[in-house]
């Protein structure tokens, strides 16, 4: 009789062994997220008020703003990483495009606005709807910005009055914004 020997040989498995993301894959989640990071820093106070973001993240950014040596920055940087890797940043990002105006709906705003002058300038009528659009608008300083942006064209001097125009529209449209977000209204006293 033989004696048996043991066997140490197992069978493979059919299906492969899923570890998670690699080192490299986690390195540059880890760079993106502090990318993003790096952006909320640039952000002024008015900005990151608009943000809705984790408590932690908050006094992370703020610390790092008042932040002045490379070697605070760059550890500061990697705590944002780390604090960010345990929350949703689409939400943060989306925030971070509407505040640098790459939103859809910011872009589509400010086109509606820039048409919105170009049919002033064309039709003095287009009042009537700016008036029914923003009830609190000034008609006369409109009235007389566009009397100007035309008599800037026909005499080729710089489009003072034409962007004028567009800012007064611009602050039409955020103040009816702000009177459902008081926020947008403070960012607006800060352009000033």
């Amino acid at each position: 009789m033989r004696p048996k020997s043991i066997s140490t040989h197992t069978e493979p498995d059919d299906e492969p062994q899923y570890d998670g993301p690699s080192k490299s894959q986690r390195k540059r989640e880890s760079h993106a997220l502090q990318d993003i990071g790096a952006q909320l820093v640039e952000l002024s106070a008015t900005q990151l008020k608009r943000i809705e973001m984790p408590d932690n993240l908050r006094l992370a950014i703020e610390e790092t703003q008042r932040t002045r040596s490379r070697e605070g920055l760059r550890r500061q940087m990697q705590y944002i990483g780390k604090v960010m890797r345990g929350i949703d940043t689409a939400p943060l990002v989306e925030a971070l495009d509407a505040i640098r105006g790459v939103s859809a709906r910011a872009v589509a705003r400010e086109q509606m606005l820039e048409r919105m002058r170009e049919r002033f300038l064309a039709d003095e009528q287009v009042l009537g709807d700016i008036a029914s659009q923003w009830p609190g608008a000034d008609l006369t300083h409109l009235r007389t910005l566009r009397r100007n942006a035309l008599r800037e064209r026909e005499q080729n001097k710089p489009p003072r009055a034409f962007r004028e125009i567009f800012r007064v529209l611009r602050q039409l449209e955020h103040g009816s914004a702000a009177e459902t977000d008081p926020d947008l209204e403070e960012e607006i006293d800060d352009d000033e």
